[in-house]
């Protein structure tokens, strides 16, 4: 009954996905000056949320196994994406270190937000079964 609780996988996923944009934008910040470089963003959380069948039982294609050639491993987090938002510097650079900043704000933020909602879950839970 509480081995697969949704709140607490939505939370994990949440997590994951800060780390994995924190890292886009550790990646970003250390290619600054690389000539061609393009910046990476990785997909909104809801929309990498939402396509993960392995959190909410979705329809959408995986690989149960490492040698099926379709679908993603469960609980795989997709590619960084380029980010087009930033214009393009005369060495073909597309990093903004102030976007990046900002970027790295909100994966912190949002690392912060997984961590209280599991907090905030597992408060209740013990407070459910303490009365029982």
């Amino acid at each position: 009954m509480f081995e697969k609780l949704d709140i607490f996988r939505m939370s994990h996923a949440m997590a994951v996905h800060a780390g994995q944009k924190q890292a886009v934008a550790a990646q970003n910040v250390a290619n600054a000056d690389t000539p061609d470089y393009k910046a990476r963003d990785v997909i909104p959380f809801a929309e990498s949320f939402r396509n993960d069948d392995s959190v909410i039982g979705g329809l959408s294609q995986r690989a149960t196994r490492g040698q099926h050639m379709h679908g993603a491993v469960a609980g795989q987090m997709p590619d960084p994406i380029i980010d087009r938002s930033n214009p393009e510097a005369p060495n073909g650079n597309t990093v903004s270190l102030e976007s990046e900043m900002l970027k790295s704000l909100d994966a912190k933020r949002q690392h912060d937000r997984a961590i209280a909602i599991y907090k905030s879950s597992m408060t209740i839970l013990r407070a459910t079964l303490s009365r029982s």
